[in-house]
């Protein structure tokens, strides 16, 4: 089942020639003066695109590593804010040269960004890589595109219901737990009970982590985040710190209301019932 595209607000697509038009297109080689694409969508999602007036551009990417000052894993209180500084300004230093490389390419925005992150001890890397895309027609662009982990599919229904993606929003807190006294770590160690100071230490990283994806959201001017991925856990070399990090595509309605997809049949459910002949098993 597929997704009709309503009717007002905006000029009808025609979808079906487009569909046709992308299929060719794929199936043909390259106009004059058409510069070669590279993406990781599928073919399917490719289609998809062309079938609400979009199309990818360039396959791009974004990456940066921001260093850690020493020693800020060794035991303490409270929230290494060393730690959660450099997360962010990793994920902002990925983000700035994805940017730039989908202007450079003529995208409005990216789509099925794949996110990649590393908490070492000296440094937390952050790379990012996804497709360009842009209306089709469009060969200049956009001076902030947009960022979304969405894939083509989830982007394409997002546009159909008249949302759009605005950016990558993201948030991150690394705790230290609190130190146990010798008497609780014994008696920790001889039976099955919680251990409280790193409860507690998951929900401070994780409420700061999720304080500062709002905050990143709003200030990406988006109503929503969607699609949220979250790590968390103890870090792998300071079992003592306990790290959460969240991100997801921040959203907001691009019209004056949600429109409602009206889903229309493409394979028939009402086929005739096939008998089964046991002697087809020969």
């Amino acid at each position: 089942m597929t997704p009709d595209r309503p009717t007002g607000g905006s000029l009808p697509i025609d979808s079906p020639g487009e569909m046709r038009r992308a299929v060719e297109a794929l199936a043909g080689p390259p106009g004059q003066g058409t510069k070669p694409m590279t993406s990781d969508l599928s073919i399917d999602e490719e289609l998809l695109l062309h079938s609400i007036g979009w199309e990818p551009v360039e396959l791009v990417t974004g990456a940066s590593i921001f260093s850690v000052p020493m020693g800020v894993w060794n035991w303490g209180q409270g929230e290494i804010t060393s730690a959660s500084t450099a997360f962010a300004g990793a994920f902002a230093g990925a983000i700035a040269r994805i940017h730039r490389e989908t202007t450079r390419a003529g995208g409005h925005g990216v789509v099925g960004v794949h996110v990649e992150t590393s908490v070492q001890r000296h440094h937390i890397d952050v790379t990012l890589l996804g497709t360009a895309v842009r209306p089709v027609g469009s060969h200049k662009g956009a001076t902030t595109p947009f960022v979304s982990d969405l894939g083509a599919r989830d982007f394409t229904v997002l546009h159909v219901s008249g949302w759009e993606p605005t950016g990558l929003a993201v948030g991150a807190g690394f705790v230290y737990a609190p130190r146990r006294s010798m008497g609780t770590a014994m008696q920790q160690k001889s039976q099955n009970v919680e251990l409280t100071n790193f409860t507690e230490a998951m929900y401070s990283a994780r409420e700061s982590a999720m304080e500062r994806m709002q905050a990143s959201a709003l200030a990406l001017r988006g109503s929503g985040v969607v699609d949220v991925t979250v790590n968390e856990g103890p870090i792998e070399f300071a079992r003592h710190a306990i790290g959460f990090t969240a991100w997801g595509t921040a959203v907001r309605l691009a019209g004056d209301q949600h429109r409602t997809i009206e889903p229309s049949t493409v394979v028939p459910l009402d086929d005739a019932q096939v008998a089964f002949d046991a002697s087809t098993l020969g």
